[in-house]
């Protein structure tokens, strides 16, 4: 059976069943608004949503927005805070009927793209940003996940990174690529100096016009877009379930 795998961001919750031998989508993904306010009991029912569209899965691993230790979410910058502290992966496994395991979003995309797509076979520190609703950071070591690091709320120009640089400053403020690719490079070479990263992958929704912005921004770091695109928090959801849900090797 397949595992499933669903993604909470802030303006959408989508999911779809995934290979995770190959990183590939079974099916086309089902995708719903995230509920506002996003509080425990909305999100809860609409990743339930989601669910109830797939059958024959027997596993779901869940993307949230925020640092998650041991299926509890301890921060929501970006979703109601009843969501502070609360035992999602219990909630989401009473509700769905199904192991669940719980992670972070920028954590899972970056898994994804570690895994099947531009990290793949990449030594020394690598760290995958998503820009979206704000920004998503994960960071591998020789492809091992650190997890829970929350570099989009470094301070930048006086504010939190993500308030002047993540996609959705850039369509409330309005703002042109070019201006827009001036923040995200003063962001980049901030995180430059403070992990000298051997790579940036740069996920998120607007990765897929990573020609826009990309030739404007000067840094020396290289950067790639991820190849994944939108899907891989879907993906890198349902390759943690299926790992959690591994049986551990046998002790020699």
């Amino acid at each position: 059976m397949a595992t499933l795998g669903i993604d909470i961001g802030g303006s959408g919750v989508k999911g779809a069943p995934v290979d995770t031998d190959a990183g590939d989508l079974l099916a086309e993904r089902y995708r719903v608004p995230t509920p506002q306010p996003s509080d425990v009991t909305s999100v809860v029912e609409a990743v339930a949503e989601v669910a109830a569209q797939f059958d024959d899965f027997d596993r779901v691993g869940i993307t949230f927005p925020g640092v998650v230790v041991d299926g509890v979410t301890r921060t929501a910058a970006n979703v109601d805070k009843s969501w502070l502290d609360a035992p999602a992966a219990h909630l989401f496994t009473e509700r769905l009927g199904k192991p669940v395991t719980v992670l972070n979003d920028a954590d899972a995309a970056g898994a994804a793209e570690v895994a099947f797509g531009a990290g793949r076979d990449q030594r020394g520190l690598i760290m995958m940003l998503t820009f979206g609703t704000g920004i998503g950071s994960a960071l591998f070591l020789d492809g091992v996940l650190i997890p829970n690091t929350e570099f989009g709320h470094l301070e930048l120009d006086g504010k939190d990174a993500e308030l002047r640089a993540s996609d959705r400053a850039r369509e409330t403020e309005d703002m042109s690529w070019e201006k827009w690719a001036g923040r995200v490079e003063g962001y980049l070479r901030h995180v430059e100096m403070l992990l000298s990263p051997r790579l940036f992958i740069i996920g998120g929704g607007v990765s897929k016009k990573s020609d826009k912005f990309f030739p404007l921004i000067d840094i020396r770091t290289p950067m790639v877009p991820a190849t994944l695109l939108n899907n891989a928090g879907i993906i890198g959801a349902a390759v943690a379930a299926h790992q959690a849900d591994a049986p551990a090797p046998a002790q020699v």
